[in-house]
């Protein structure tokens, strides 16, 4: 990219920071980190040193080596005198036993759990605080994709998680700590006015801007930074992502860059900790593919960064994941950063990371003796095949596919194709197994792995609607959502037919309990409101009595 499209590319700097809710933080360094034994080295030595104060937010916290480590390095600073705050999500944190939370407590450090379940606010299930952030002293701060447990540290005999996250020294780390501070105050009293973080207090130490965009449910953040970025990219939208089930905008945001010419990568894991969530990844890569959007799948034990990095210049390092749960239900916090030097690192990384992976391609992309074509472009496509590097020539391209080579590959095709795909490092899409395969798969999953996300029924729904308003010919894998949706309708329909009472004294309960808390949230509104016009009514008759007696 040349400098005069570089400073063109400044221009959307007024509307990132319209998209993203928070403005421009200037004077900060940053440092990339991409390996949790060395990040969480680098987090210890920070606490190790803290004075002030210490925020420390996390979606899971286990109880293991890794968070015992952690747990009494915060414990040794807060008999130190220095103010302690953990605030961890009850969800991510169910597993983690009470006694875990003990030595905290009697050392005096200030822990909170997270939407921790009530009669009073059943919804609360639904809104999560996946956010990963360590506030040391207000000039210090770390955020990402981390979470605290072994998993991430690795062990004797086995490698961790790969995940990215960032250290930020300068004026961000103290609006990294406003948002703790907002966070905080959702579950209790306010962090105490002395502690509370201004950006202009601190110091300038570096040239890097960044935007901290503190991810709040339903304020579509992320959400439309993303949109924002895929429509102004001109070269390259690379992305990393562990639970990649993007709503259909997202979507269409990629799908509309790549069929433009724009390098559209996505690497998700091939083995992820979540089978069903990685199921779900996957019924989605066909239409992406099709509109020339490249995917691989790392083969590592499970990467978990979440990193979008965008011509070169603007880059994402955060907590939230691009499906549904996280870009609309849940708190989270991400770095939007445009400076070149930390975009150029998180290429690099990204590259790095494709020596480790295969790309998924679509069977018929090829063809035998003639290679494989780039769907949607044809022959203009430019990219190198084998090495991945943007620039450069790909090869043996064939022409766009006529209608009729859209079908499914012969066999022996398909087993030409495998032997080529395999010194490639690329992988043909498989079919996806047809639902009663899928249902055997979802029955004989481990305990704990069969629940059902908000992004499981976004997918669903959307499948619904463009079946019965004929948007568009689903396909195999959207048929098979549909097909298992329509099977729990169907089950839902008898279950009410033969068990009439029992479903109508259910959902009767369940109304009556949703009729109840809206009721005394409606209350609860209605006084807080009242409250607040009385003040401001007796702060202005006391204005009017302090003029007149002037």
């Amino acid at each position: 990219m040349t400098e005069a499209a570089r400073e063109e590319y400044r221009a959307p700097e007024r509307a990132l920071s319209r998209t993203a809710g928070t403005g421009r933080t200037g004077g900060n360094a940053i440092t990339l980190q991409f390996e949790g034994p060395a990040a969480f080295e680098a987090w210890l030595e920070a606490i190790a040193g803290a004075r002030r104060f210490i925020h420390f937010e996390n979606y899971i916290l286990r109880d293991d080596p890794m968070g015992r480590r952690f747990r009494d390095a915060l414990v040794e600073r807060a008999r130190a005198g220095v103010p302690v705050r953990v605030l961890y999500d009850w969800v991510g944190c169910w597993a983690t036993p009470r006694r875990y939370w003990k030595p905290f407590r009697e050392a005096g450090v200030e822990v909170r759990a997270f939407n921790r379940p009530s009669l009073r606010d059943p919804f609360g299930l639904l809104q999560r605080d996946h956010r990963k952030l360590v506030v040391v002293d207000g000039h210090t701060c770390f955020l990402g994709g981390f979470c605290v447990g072994q998993e991430w540290a690795g062990s004797d005999t086995e490698a961790p998680w790969r995940d990215t996250g960032v250290e930020i020294r300068g004026p961000a780390a103290a609006e990294a700590s406003r948002t703790f501070e907002r966070v905080w105050a959702e579950m209790g009293s306010p962090v105490p006015l002395e502690l509370q973080m201004d950006p202009a207090d601190v110091e300038p130490v570096g040239e890097t801007p960044v935007w901290l965009i503190d991810g709040v449910p339903w304020r579509t953040r992320i959400y439309r930074v993303t949109q924002l970025m895929a429509a102004h990219a001109v070269e390259r939208i690379w992305i990393t992502d562990p639970y990649f089930v993007a709503p259909r905008a997202v979507r269409e945001a990629l799908m509309g860059a790549a069929r433009d010419g724009v390098d559209v990568r996505v690497l998700v894991p091939a083995h992820n900790n979540w089978p069903w969530v990685g199921s779900l990844s996957r019924s989605g890569y066909r239409q992406l593919l099709e509109a020339g959007v490249r995917i691989f799948e790392w083969e590592g034990p499970m990467i978990h960064a979440k990193t979008a990095v965008v011509d070169g210049y603007w880059c994402r390092v955060g907590s939230s994941n691009l499906n549904a749960a996280s870009l609309l239900g849940n708190w989270e916090l991400d770095a939007g950063v445009v400076d070149r030097e930390l975009a150029v690192q998180v290429e690099g990384l990204f590259m790095a990371d494709l020596a480790s992976a295969v790309e998924i391609v679509l069977p018929w992309a090829y063809r035998p003796g003639m290679g494989f074509e780039a769907p949607g472009r044809g022959q203009a496509d430019s990219r190198n095949e084998s090495s991945g590097e943007p620039g450069s020539d790909r090869g043996a391209l064939a022409p766009e596919p006529s209608a009729g080579r859209r079908g499914a590959p012969t066999a022996a095709e398909s087993r030409e194709a495998e032997e080529v795909l395999a010194g490639k490092g690329t992988s043909l899409l498989e079919e996806d197994p047809d639902l009663a395969s899928r249902w055997r798969r979802w029955a004989l999953s481990p305990a704990g792995r069969q629940t059902l996300t908000l992004a499981d029924l976004v997918r669903a729904g959307s499948s619904l609607g463009d079946a019965i308003a004929g948007h568009r010919v689903v396909g195999r894998e959207d048929r098979a959502v549909l097909g298992a949706l329509t099977m729990a309708l169907l089950v839902g329909a008898a279950l009410a037919v033969f068990f009439p009472r029992a479903v109508a004294w259910t959902l009767g309960a369940l109304m009556a309990w949703f009729g109840i808390v809206l009721a005394m949230r409606g209350i609860a509104q209605r006084w807080r409101a009242r409250k607040q016009a009385r003040a401001l009514r007796n702060g202005e008759e006391e204005k009017a009595r302090t003029a007149g007696i002037g």
